[in-house]
């Protein structure tokens, strides 16, 4: 979940690190360090943000032109000066950043100890770099090959970057589980953990494969080798990513401004794939897959966090257009209780970054029963795009803000295409429903822009409420997830309590929360179960709850029930998540401004979780 980047070339290395590690900041904020090679190996580093980091470099000679940098979201040992990376080797000849968990660090740190290693941190991370020096000085052996000894004898998550003293024109990265691509410039290499600090450099970029070793040399072709010391040829990809996307373009934060852009990435996950003139839809990543799909006798999705909530929706998708079973996982449930997976399930992973650790496992361990697995992320080169056996990628955008939205409605845009394909080849929808759902998915942008235009109603509702410390959300059929995806926001970025339910499971127990104190957001569209939803609103009603309801325009029996009230366009039972949760995206930004929340950097948490 931390973030690396590293350079190697002509130019002064310390403005592009300091640059990189602002575009990685989202993957980890507790602490951050540089370190620059200049006849010694000099290490700055401090805790909080990358700003105090500058504040403390300030002044300080950050000459060289080899260095890397590291923004952390803390594992072992707490966010601290002493334990942000990068780390020392004891002798100071060597030095480390990392990424991941060393799970067998306590017996690797005891063995050190004997043999007189001193340990100046708590992370897993300085065991690896003290057990690289010893493997190096003991064994007399080159750099890479001192690192490729210690990688084979650790167990757990890594992407690292070794610089040596002694190798002042050498970087040797690595990874396994965790991310790392290299981009490829003239006369210039570039590490990190995604490409956004690449792009502004070059979109010529290698992503490494799971136990790989990259030996990048000064003014040399780039070495790639497994920890099995087999070379590997470089296989160098286009990026597809623009500098423009990955600015706020004029927004406070990168969170509304994903919310805003959420009409143009739905509209680029359907681009290619909705072809109303014709009354198709194409799914060329999943095309040699899609007999499987509608032969399939269950479907398992896995995902986490807001992916899971996009997969319940899926759920109750394919489901109800396709007539398949559909079971939904927690990726980091999933691989721990013995589920029953036969060589007939087909399992959809989802994955806004493509690297969430649990979700991996999941699908190694899928595959390893023999299910066909297909991939829903957002991340070309991403490591559930490769690990999978197809997919289709959202088309969402790079999304910057911890708290996720724009890949939320593409996920669920992806899951729609995706039963819709499947229920017209099985024939469980008519063709002439078929083309009507069509045209509705083509207004799908518009009415989100329209849901947009309700801001200032939402940020009036927010002034009012953003002191409270609970809020329930309720939802029925389509909208239960939503209300769960509403909680959750809300949880993330303005650290209020919230819980989402199923609107009939309140009387259950959660009533009792219930009283004048309580504002309780009800997803109240006028489809499916309409009449259940009013009863359980008079429900909150008689115990003097604060209602807020979202409800489609010209509901005026709802309107007199509520103490507010959202007005969205009308659209199919099925396609309202797409426009319902857009009003509860920023009823949870507002609060949070309000309350003075790091909107985009919320505490104790980091956007691509690639630990367990």
């Amino acid at each position: 979940m931390c973030g690396i980047v590293a350079y190697i070339g002509p130019r002064e290395a310390y403005p592009i690190l300091i640059k990189g590690l602002h575009r990685l900041e989202y993957r980890g904020y507790d602490s951050a360090g540089v370190c620059l090679l200049h006849d010694e190996l000099q290490i700055y580093k401090c805790k909080g943000k990358v700003s105090e980091l500058e504040l403390f470099i300030d002044g300080q000679d950050t000459s060289g032109t080899i260095g890397m940098a590291h923004t952390r979201w803390a594992t072992h040992g707490e966010p601290n000066q002493v334990n942000a990376h990068p780390h020392y080797s004891m002798n100071k000849s060597l030095a480390i950043i990392h990424n991941g968990i060393i799970e067998n660090y306590g017996t690797l740190r005891s063995e050190l100890i004997n043999r007189g290693y001193v340990f100046t941190s708590e992370t897993d991370t300085e065991v690896l770099i003290h057990l690289i020096e010893d493997i190096k000085e003991n064994e007399k052996v080159e750099l890479e090959e001192a690192v490729r000894i210690a990688l084979n004898q650790v167990i757990g998550a890594y992407a690292i970057v070794v610089l040596s003293k002694e190798n002042p024109d050498m970087i040797i990265a690595a990874r396994k589980g965790s991310p790392m691509v290299i981009g490829i410039g003239k006369d210039e290499f570039f590490v990190a953990s995604d490409a956004t600090p690449i792009v502004e450099y070059t979109n010529n970029v290698v992503f490494m494969n799971d136990e790989e070793i990259a030996i990048i040399e000064r003014n040399k072709e780039l070495i790639i080798k497994t920890i099995r010391n087999k070379t590997t040829t470089p296989y160098i990809q286009k990026l597809e990513l623009s500098l423009t996307s990955l600015e706020k373009g004029g927004f406070d934060h990168f969170m509304l401004k994903e919310i805003y852009e959420q009409p143009r990435s739905i509209r680029d996950s359907m681009r290619g794939r909705l072809h109303l003139e014709q009354g198709i839809i194409s799914l060329g990543g999943i095309r040699e897959y899609e007999q499987k799909l509608i032969n399939a006798r269950r479907i398992i999705i896995t995902a986490c966090g807001t992916s899971w909530h996009a997969g319940l929706v899926g759920e109750y998708l394919l489901e109800d257009l396709a007539r398949i079973p559909v079971e939904v996982e927690y990726s980091s449930e999933f691989r721990y209780r013995n589920p029953i997976i036969s060589e007939e399930d087909i399992v959809i992973a989802i994955s806004q970054s493509g690297e969430t650790a649990d979700t991996l496992a999941a699908i190694e361990l899928a595959k390893s029963k023999g299910a066909t697995v297909l991939g829903i992320c957002n991340v070309v080169g991403s490591s559930i795009a490769r690990a999978t056996h197809a997919g289709i990628f959202t088309h969402a955008g790079p999304e910057i803000g911890v708290a996720s939205t724009k890949a939320f409605t593409a996920q669920v845009i992806v899951l729609t295409l995706m039963a819709l394909k499947i229920a017209m080849k099985k024939g469980t929808i008519t063709q002439s429903r078929f083309f009507q759902i069509l045209s509705e998915l083509e207004t799908i942008p518009e009415k989100v822009e329209l849901t947009l235009k309700k801001n200032d109603e939402v940020k009036a509702i927010a002034k009012i409420y953003k002191d409270v410390r609970n809020f329930i959300y309720l939802g029925r059929g389509y909208n239960f997830p939503v209300a769960l995806e509403g909680a959750l926001k809300l949880k993330e970025i303005s650290y209020i309590h919230a819980e989402g339910y199923p609107a009939a499971e309140m009387k259950h127990g959660p009533i009792a929360l219930i009283d004048a104190q309580m504002p309780v957001v009800v997803i109240a569209t006028r489809r499916g179960t309409y009449e259940k939803v009013i009863s359980n609103i008079q429900e909150v009603r008689a115990r003097k709850g604060k209602i807020i309801a979202i409800i489609n325009e010209g509901d005026e029996a709802v309107k007199k029930l509520a103490d507010h009230f959202i007005e969205i366009p009308e659209t199919e039972e099925f396609l309202v998540p797409l426009i319902a949760t857009i009003p509860l995206q920023l009823l949870s930004y507002h609060i949070a401004v309000m309350r003075r929340c790091n909107v985009d950097q919320p505490r104790n948490l980091a956007k691509s979780v690639t630990v367990e």
